[in-house]
């Protein structure tokens, strides 16, 4: 994916409180793409939280029955993948406690308080505004990363509206029906932000998507496929999002502590 496609800003669905101008300009720059819904730490919510066209409700319903359903995603406590090779996450989707780390970063981070520690090169950053900035700066990016990862999972979500784009077909000539995604204001980071969903005729998956930075763009900054569907516990995750990197997807059933305390 090109550079220029991950420099898109959250500053249009608001920004975490408390943040300053440095650490808006921080994550204007460096948060990738599409950054959405924060809800739903435990499971997927009822289909009457989304609003809009009964019919493209009942289709991300059978979508999300497709991909584990309400039971399979509230069975499964942990995530863990490696975000376009960029950064690695640990999920404990129970407590909602996140970890975030880069070569040289880790973030340690409750997503519903928005405290934690940061880390840099082993130690911990004690200053108080560097590690605001860190910390809002991995609550987006986890904001961010976890929506690549379970966007289907999360089409019923409070505060999504989706509308019934009617028949379509996927770049293989497979008849597919299209999910046209928009956002209440206040929800998430960018609530401006539109997404195209096609689900796939014959394998009722999510198979492809494109991204528009503003509800009214006419055109899609990008379109990306979904692929590679596999099934992690009781979960079905796709692994190719057109990236060619291998985001080293698991779902184990336990983690070290550690993991979410220590660097």
């Amino acid at each position: 994916m090109l550079r220029e496609e991950l420099s898109v800003s959250i500053e249009s669905r608001g920004r975490p409180r408390g943040s300053s101008r440095r650490t808006r300009i921080a994550l204007g720059l460096c948060v990738a793409l599409g950054v959405t819904i924060a809800s739903g730490l435990a499971a997927p919510r009822p289909s009457a939280a989304a609003e809009g066209d009964p019919s493209a409700i009942s289709l991300a319903e059978s979508v999300l029955e497709n991909i584990g359903g309400r039971e399979g995603w509230a069975a499964t406590r942990y995530l863990v993948w490696n975000f376009r090779g960029l950064r690695r996450h640990h999920w404990d989707r129970e407590t909602g406690d996140i970890r975030v780390e880069t070569d040289s970063t880790v973030v340690l981070l409750n997503v519903g308080t928005r405290e934690g520690r940061f880390f840099r090169g082993g130690e911990e950053v004690t200053d108080p505004e560097q590690r605001r900035q860190a910390l809002d700066l991995g609550y987006a990016q986890w904001i961010n990363d976890s929506y690549w990862l379970i966007m289907p999972a999360k089409l019923l979500d409070p505060g999504v509206h989706l509308a019934d784009g009617g028949e379509s077909s996927l770049p293989d000539g497979r008849p597919a029906r299209k999910l046209v995604v928009t956002f209440a204001d206040g929800t998430g980071l960018t609530p401006a932000n539109k997404y195209d969903v096609w689900v796939a005729d014959d394998t009722g998956l999510v198979e492809q998507w494109a991204y528009y930075p503003d509800a009214r763009d006419p055109e899609p900054r990008f379109t990306r496929p979904w692929a590679a569907w596999r099934w992690f516990g009781r979960v079905r995750i796709a692994t190719d999002h057109g990236d060619g990197n291998d985001w080293e997807i698991a779902a184990p059933d336990t983690l070290a502590e550690t993991v979410f305390r220590a660097p």
